[in-house]
C-alpha cells in the first residue's frame, strides 16, 4: 500500500472535471504564506495508534458480546475480524502511512482565485484547481485524486487500489495564524480510520547565510553558515 501511494503521487495525471456538486456557500480561505510545524499542538502518532488499537478492540469485544479475547504477539498482533482485517500488520501499516504523508515540517503555500499549491518540505506538492460549485478530479493510472472546498475547509482526497484512501483537510484558525491539516488514512483492512492532526504556524523565511532545521526537542533551530 505504501508503494502504491508513492507511485500515484509521481504519476502523470489526466485532469477531469467532477460532476460532484459542492455547496454553493463554500468560500475559499487564503492559506498563502510560509508555515512551520508546531510539535506542541500536533498529534502524537504513537498516542493515536494506541487509541486506534483500543477502538478496534472495543469493536471486536462488542461483536463478541463482551467475551472477546484480545491477543498480542508482537508484529503479528490479532485483534479480531477475519483474514487480514484488523491484524497487527494492517493497523501498524495504517499508522505508518499516516506518518509518511505528514512528515513535512515546512510548507510554502501559494494561492490565487483559481488554484492553490502546497510545496511540502521533503514530500510531493499538493495542488488544486478551483471549479465554482464543483470538485476537481484527476485520474491517474493508480487511482483518483479529488479536491475542492467544503465550507471553509479545503479537501484533498486520494483513492488508491487495495481499498486505501488518504484524505487531507486544511483549515485555518480564526486569527489566521495557525493552519491545521487533518490527515485521515482509511483501509478496508481496518475497521476504523487513522487520523493525524498537524498544526502549522506562520514564519518568516530566514535571509541567506542562515540554515534552519526542525527538531522535536527545540522546534526550529537556525545556525549561521560560513561564507564561501
Amino acid at each position: 500500500l505504501l508503494c502504491l501511494a508513492l507511485a500515484a503521487c509521481s504519476s502523470s495525471p489526466r485532469p477531469q472535471q467532477s460532476r460532484a456538486v459542492v455547496n454553493q456557500t463554500d468560500r475559499a480561505v487564503d492559506f498563502s504564506g510560509f508555515w512551520e510545524l508546531d510539535y506542541s499542538q500536533s498529534d502524537n502518532i504513537q498516542a493515536n495508534l494506541n487509541a486506534l488499537v483500543r477502538d478496534v478492540r472495543q469493536q471486536y469485544e462488542r461483536a463478541q458480546g463482551g467475551g472477546g479475547v484480545y491477543q498480542q504477539a508482537g508484529p503479528s498482533m490479532i485483534i479480531g475480524g477475519s483474514g487480514d482485517t484488523n491484524s497487527g500488520a494492517s493497523i501498524i501499516g495504517l499508522a505508518q502511512m499516516a506518518d509518511l504523508v505528514t512528515q513535512s515540517q515546512l510548507l510554502e503555500v501559494t494561492q490565487d482565485e483559481y488554484k492553490i499549491r502546497l510545496k511540502r518540505e521533503g514530500d510531493y506538492a499538493l495542488s488544486c484547481e478551483f471549479y465554482p460549485g464543483q470538485y476537481h478530479t484527476v485520474e491517474t493510472p493508480l487511482g483518483r485524486e479529488v479536491c475542492g472546498w467544503e465550507e471553509h475547509q479545503l479537501i484533498f482526497k486520494t483513492v488508491l487500489p487495495e481499498g486505501l484512501t488518504i484524505q487531507q483537510v486544511l483549515s485555518l484558525a480564526p486569527d489566521g495564524q495557525r493552519l491545521n491539516i487533518a490527515t485521515t488514512v482509511i483501509s478496508d483492512r481496518v475497521t476504523s480510520p487513522f487520523t493525524v492532526n498537524r498544526v502549522y504556524v506562520q514564519y518568516v523565511p530566514q535571509d541567506d547565510g542562515y540554515s534552519c532545521k526542525m527538531t522535536i526537542s527545540k522546534g526550529r533551530v537556525c545556525t549561521t553558515e560560513k561564507s564561501r
